[in-house]
């Protein structure tokens, strides 16, 4: 449904398009699921090999590459994941899609040059997030879920499950462009293309590079392993790394789970005041409620360190190419609401990789009572992401107000996608009574237990 407003836009176009995205398999749901119940990383063919080792240790030395190795295989065993672990269905079963066909079918939008082309882009998808980018055209973002923001020009963005993007192209060349929707861990794409005529194609660009998790997907991202035994992080294309003054590299067997960490009141905190990105939440250790969680069935890690990232798109994309963040939304009018929060609603998303277990604090729907909110209250929701995959969080009913260092100027959103390891907040103003669904998107994610209720009387 395109909900036009009743004022008109306030950014011209001449054309518009719905590009809906999604996932097909083959195999059923209940098949899926009792897969990744069987081995959480069923899905993942991209595994590291010993091709891989020799490539690594050409590209940055034994010593770095033994390292890495080592300290992936202290997570495996705690964890049951690897760095390649990026989502949990792959293209190994899906096939991707555009407003339901697939990539040879090659969906096309007509245009004009020099015409203004709206793009509505829609994440319908069960598991998959995706990166969209079109050869050789901009696009300006003009709008997230559903709410204006102020127009910023990228090469590509990244939509999580639920999301949704409006952008504006203006094709100026009588040509086709290729529409690129990667999956984020790049086992497949789905493809469309505007043209200025039908039947019209132009060239599938490769694919990029597989990303890889890094230390702050650990939820150590205030942790710099710049130097760990000798390795060079800043030679190791897919793995970008925060390059601090803390050393590591004569400490090569270092059990970074014993550290401790530094205790901090958020709600102290001036989130107004921290641009996208540059949050002291890299310096709070594990809460006293975080420390409780260990040892949980469904909890197989706590981020000790976990870091606001909001000016960050995400791993795997290639140096030079502009990439949207949250950090960029800015709504184009102040919040509705300006009162401050009374109260902090914080909570842990939390998983067991080898038993494909998903939860909010540990617990799954079952285990848990609804979130209370009174009508009319405002609220602040603190996410901890401590896994190691991402969560596409949605609260049905109420709008999410995300602090991304915008001020009064916050951008609404509906679905808010934490990266691993990843602590953020937004406001909630409980204006709308009801039960609503609160979960994480990731629709096994939401089966397996990674859902709640607000309930606002």
């Amino acid at each position: 449904i395109v909900i036009e407003p009743k004022g008109g836009y306030v950014q011209r176009f001449d054309h518009d398009y719905v590009v809906l995205l999604s996932d097909w398999s083959d195999e059923s749901p209940e098949t899926i699921v009792s897969n990744l119940k069987f081995r959480s990383d069923y899905y993942n063919f991209g595994q590291r090999t010993l091709g891989t080792f020799v490539e690594d240790v050409n590209r940055q030395g034994l010593a770095a590459t033994v390292a890495d190795r080592l300290e992936w295989g202290k997570m495996r065993g705690k964890m049951r994941m690897s760095p390649t672990d990026i989502l949990d269905v792959t293209g190994a079963t899906y096939t991707y899609l555009i407003n339901g066909q697939p990539p040879a079918a090659n969906w096309t939008a007509l245009f004009r040059p020099g015409e203004r082309v709206r793009l509505r882009f829609i994440n319908g998808s069960s598991m998959s997030i995706f990166d969209v980018r079109i050869d050789g055209l901009p696009m300006t973002v003009v709008q997230a879920d559903g709410n204006d923001v102020e127009p910023v020009t990228v090469d590509e963005f990244r939509i999580s499950v639920a999301e949704t993007y409006d952008v504006i192209v203006q094709p100026k060349a009588d040509r086709a462009y290729t529409l690129f929707v990667q999956a984020e861990d790049r086992s497949g794409y789905a493809r469309g293309t505007l043209a200025p005529r039908p039947g019209m194609v132009a060239a599938i660009p490769p694919m990029d590079p597989r990303p890889m998790r890094t230390m702050a997907d650990m939820g150590m991202g205030g942790m710099d392993h710049g130097s760990m035994s000798g390795m060079d992080m800043g030679s190791m294309g897919n793995m970008p790394m925060n390059h601090g003054s803390m050393q590591h590299g004569s400490m090569p067997g270092m059990d970074h789970s014993a550290m401790p960490g530094m205790t901090m009141d958020h709600s102290a905190m001036g989130h107004g005041s921290m641009p996208g990105g540059s949050s002291m939440a890299g310096m709070a250790g594990p809460s006293s409620e975080a420390k409780k969680l260990e040892g949980s069935v469904g909890v197989d890690n706590v981020a000790r360190m976990p870091t606001e990232r909001l000016n960050k798109a995400g791993e795997g994309f290639p140096a030079g190419r502009r990439v949207l963040t949250y950090a960029d939304l800015r709504a184009t009018r102040p919040s509705d609401d300006p009162r401050p929060p009374s109260r902090d609603i914080t909570l842990h998303l939390t998983g067991n990789m080898e038993r494909f277990m998903w939860g909010f604090d540990g617990k799954k729907f079952s285990e848990a009572g609804p979130i209370v909110l009174q009508r009319g209250e405002r609220v602040r929701f603190v996410l901890i992401n401590d896994s190691m995959m991402e969560h596409p969080i949605h609260l049905h009913g109420l709008w999410s107000e995300l602090e991304n260092g915008h001020g009064e100027f916050r951008p609404y959103k509906h679905t808010i996608n934490v990266k691993p390891g990843e602590k953020l907040s937004y406001l909630v103003s409980a204006d709308t009574p009801g039960r609503w669904a609160y979960h994480c998107h990731l629709l096994y994610h939401m089966e397996m237990g990674m859902f709640r209720e607000v309930r606002v009387p």
